[in-house]
C-alpha cells in the first residue's frame, strides 16, 4: 500500500507539471443518455484527437459530428482490460445520408455489413464495422494512466460530402460491457487544459478501470497540496 501511495503522489505531481502532449487524446464527459439520435453526443471537431468512456447494457449510444468532404474520419474502439471483459466486442456503425454513404469507395469500407438493429431516420443509411480478429486480442500499455487496453476495430477514410453524421456503438448479442471509443488524430491541447483536463482525464481512467483505492488516494493527496498550498498563504499574511 505504500508503494501504491508512493506511486500515485508521482502522478498527481507529474499532472501538475508535465507537458500537455503525454496525454493523446481530450477526454469529453458524457452521462450515457446519449441513447437515441435526438440525443447523440456532440464531437465539436472530428479532426482533433478525442476519447470517450462509455458503458452499455443491451442498448445502443450515439455520437454526431458535421464533416466536409475529403475530411480524414478516423475511430477506434479499445476494451479495458478487465477479465470479464476478454471477449467484449461491440459494434461500431457509421450513419449517413444515403447519397453521401453510396459515395464511399469499396476498398474503403471492406468488411462491412448494413444490418443495424435499430431504426434509422428516413433517409440515412448505415456501415457497420465489427472486430473480427481473436480474443483476446492485441494490448496495448498507456503509460499515462498506467491502464491497459484491448484492442478492437479501427476505421479510416475520407468523408464523401459535406454534412452531418452519426455513430453508434452497441453489442449484436445485448452482451454488457464497457468501452473507449477514439476520434480524430490531431492533438490539440491548451493551457487551460494542462490544468483541467488532465487531471481529470487520469482520475476518469481509474474510475472507467475500477480502480476506486487508487482514485481515492490520488484525490486525498490532491486535496491535502491544496490544503498546505492554502495554509502557506494564510501563514503569510498572517505575518
Amino acid at each position: 500500500m505504500k508503494t501504491k501511495i508512493l506511486s500515485i503522489t508521482i502522478i498527481v505531481m507529474l499532472l501538475l507539471f508535465i507537458p500537455s502532449s503525454s496525454f493523446a487524446h481530450k477526454l469529453i464527459p458524457t452521462n450515457g443518455l446519449n441513447s437515441s439520435f435526438e440525443d447523440a453526443l456532440e464531437i465539436s471537431n472530428h479532426k482533433i484527437s478525442w476519447v470517450v468512456y462509455e458503458e452499455i447494457n443491451d442498448n445502443e449510444l450515439y455520437y454526431t459530428f458535421n464533416g466536409k468532404k475529403g475530411d480524414l474520419f478516423f475511430a477506434s474502439i479499445v476494451i479495458p482490460k478487465l477479465e470479464n471483459l476478454k471477449n467484449f466486442s461491440p459494434s461500431l456503425a457509421f450513419i449517413g445520408y444515403e447519397s453521401h454513404l453510396e459515395l464511399i469507395q469499396e476498398f474503403e469500407i471492406n468488411n462491412t455489413d448494413k444490418n443495424f438493429l435499430y431504426k434509422l431516420p428516413e433517409g440515412y443509411d448505415v456501415f457497420i464495422f465489427d472486430y473480427s480478429g481473436s480474443h483476446p486480442s492485441n494490448e496495448f500499455y498507456e503509460p499515462f494512466g498506467q491502464v491497459t487496453y484491448w484492442e478492437r476495430q479501427e476505421v479510416s477514410f475520407d468523408l464523401p460530402a459535406d454534412g452531418t453524421y452519426y455513430l453508434a456503438v452497441y453489442h449484436k448479442n445485448s452482451d454488457p460491457g464497457k468501452y473507449a471509443l477514439a476520434i480524430g488524430t490531431i492533438e490539440d491541447f491548451s493551457i487551460y487544459d494542462f490544468f483541467t483536463m488532465l487531471p481529470y482525464a487520469w482520475l476518469s481512467t481509474k474510475l472507467f478501470f475500477n480502480d476506486y483505492v487508487s482514485a481515492v488516494i490520488a484525490i486525498s493527496i490532491f486535496l491535502g497540496i491544496l490544503s498546505l498550498v492554502g495554509f502557506i498563504v494564510y501563514r503569510k499574511f498572517q505575518n
